[in-house]
């Protein structure tokens, strides 16, 4: 026996291979941009409150509106060429597998919560088809689920842009003049430099700090 005791040798799954191998292709040619913004969430709060949606759902309907109007975000960098597509896919990164929410811009919050629901638990289940996994514009991942205050994300390629969240933390804010009980979230954006340059790219990510923080979703 080996100074590391017993080594157990574990085959990583399909799904972990492609991971894996997406990973290694991003560091090894992407030319990444990553930002980040802390987002006042007191007012997605109260929304995904009084429409009884998950915060998950309130924060890809602000990235599907901004995706929308930022097509460059929304887009590949294929063969020295960009490829904007109409169509906003967000494929929700998870544990194993990454389902894809398809036309997400299309959606309410309510329906972008059924959804994901739905597709964490026939993902769990292992019950996804191949149809649904792939066809993704864009990557989200709630890290905040799992108690991470500062997210980070790694572009999956061709995608030009991925966003992670973090924690919703209750914090002291001014509004009005006047320090008030507050909530905050830092997003953390990976972006394709080659596609989007640091302005693009923070003008994206400002519109999804921007609707989160207005809230009319």
């Amino acid at each position: 026996m080996s100074s590391k005791g017993e080594v157990e040798i574990v085959e990583p799954t399909p799904a972990e291979r492609a991971l894996a191998r997406r990973v290694a292709e991003a560091r090894a040619t992407v030319p990444d941009l990553e930002l980040g913004v802390v987002v006042e969430m007191s007012a997605a709060l109260s929304l995904a409150s009084e429409t009884r949606v998950s915060i998950t759902s309130v924060v890809l309907r602000a990235c599907a509106l901004a995706l929308a109007e930022h097509p460059r975000a929304n887009a590949a960098y294929r063969d020295g060429r960009f490829e904007l597509y109409s169509s906003v896919n967000i494929a929700l990164a998870l544990e194993h597998s990454s389902p894809v929410i398809f036309d997400a811009a299309d959606k309410s919050p309510p329906e972008l919560s059924a959804e994901v629901s739905e597709l964490t638990q026939r993902a769990e289940r292992g019950e996804l088809r191949p149809p649904e996994l792939s066809g993704a514009t864009f990557t989200y991942a709630d890290q905040g689920a799992l108690g991470i205050d500062h997210p980070s994300i790694v572009i999956t390629p061709p995608q030009a842009a991925a966003v992670a969240g973090g924690t919703v933390r209750a914090v002291p804010t001014v509004r009005d003049g006047a320090i008030v009980p507050g909530h905050e979230m830092v997003l953390a954006l990976a972006a394709d430099n080659r596609i989007l340059n640091g302005t693009q790219a923070g003008a994206f990510i400002a519109r999804v700090k921007q609707l989160l923080e207005v809230a009319r979703l």
